[in-house]
């Protein structure tokens, strides 16, 4: 028989991991990716004998139609916007690690959806890789991203026979190029559309009591918001920090960013400009709910011009800070 493990310690797998996609902007992929997603104990914890119940008998019969149509508008000719953009990271990755492309394997894995985090660690598993650096692509570390992502590792290990090598990567909210990245995007927005009155450091939300229970999330999003703010030599009264995407009707961590919009709005703001550091590429959340919904409020209320930051998604600054941070974390192997 022969040994697929031979070499095993020159071998290394470095799996890029990201929250997900559906499959196709229908209902029939929206289903099927919601109730993956939904299904998550880290996403939603409420009790199951009181959840299940809601999600297939109600939310999995109305959502998957309205997220279609929502999916629809920001659709790129080649795929997900998620996925297109995280396949372009990891082809770029690639090409810069080509000098050692006989012995470091770079994958991508997605939380829900397709490519899956368990497909890529199986073909690690068969490549005989026993060295794995997992980077999920969460900058602030949370329990319903980066946690949840160890859990799908750990899920597929629990029953194998096989054990790589572990190292993981849990966040990196306050990495100096990151934060140069992030600064640097802010400053090519300002160049290309004129300094704004306000800008708003725009979070993905959460219910309250995670932060309550511990959660850092919260936390993180507030260094990265003042230390970009600092960069930038932004004054407090020149930005604010909110947070979006909340759903459900118990209280989620605030201010809310449509009543910091709405203020803004009473007040005579008329210029504003939105960056959502936590999003490590454009998705739903930032090419449908920022760059529309929220445009939206603020024209409607008043505002005058409105502008998106874009994620860092395969930019040069985004790739010289996920290389440094694989190198980082592969040192000794």
């Amino acid at each position: 028989m022969e040994n697929q493990f031979s070499n095993y310690q020159q071998k290394i797998g470095i799996l890029i991991t990201n929250l997900g996609t559906p499959d196709s902007p229908s209902t029939k992929s929206l289903r099927k990716y919601l109730n993956q997603f939904l299904m998550d104990k880290r996403v939603v914890d409420l009790p199951r004998a009181l959840w299940i119940p809601l999600l297939k008998l109600i939310i999995l019969n109305i959502r998957p139609k309205k997220s279609a149509k929502l999916y629809e508008k920001i659709w790129y000719k080649n795929g997900s916007p998620l996925l297109v953009h995280s396949k372009n990271i990891i082809h770029k990755l690639e090409k810069n690690f080509s000098h050692d492309s006989n012995n470091l394997f770079i994958a991508l894995g997605m939380r829900y959806g397709n490519p899956s985090i368990e497909n890529e660690l199986k073909l690690f598993k068969e490549r005989g890789i026993s060295k794995i650096l997992i980077f999920p692509l969460y900058p602030q570390a949370g329990s319903p991203t980066t946690s949840s992502t160890f859990d799908a590792v750990n899920t597929f290990l629990l029953n194998e026979s096989w054990m790589p090598n572990l190292r993981f990567i849990s966040g990196y909210h306050d990495h100096p190029l990151y934060i140069k990245a992030l600064a640097k995007s802010v400053k090519d927005s300002f160049m290309k559309h004129g300094k704004p009155e306000k800008l708003i450091f725009s979070f993905h939300g959460m219910p309250l009591r995670y932060l309550k229970n511990g959660d850092p999330y919260y936390c993180f999003s507030h260094k990265t918001a003042r230390l970009v703010a600092e960069k930038l030599n932004f004054g407090q009264d020149y930005y604010d920090l909110a947070f979006q995407s909340r759903f459900g009707r118990e209280e989620w961590l605030k201010p809310y960013i449509e009543d910091i919009i709405m203020d803004y709005a009473k007040k005579g703001v008329k210029k504003l400009q939105i960056i959502s550091p936590a999003f490590s590429v454009d998705c739903l959340e930032t090419l449908e709910e920022i760059k529309i919904q929220y445009k939206e409020l603020f024209l409607d209320n008043g505002g005058e011009t409105f502008h998106y930051v874009p994620c860092l998604n395969d930019s040069d600054d985004h790739l010289d800070l996920i290389k440094s941070i694989i190198k980082e974390n592969i040192k000794g192997w």
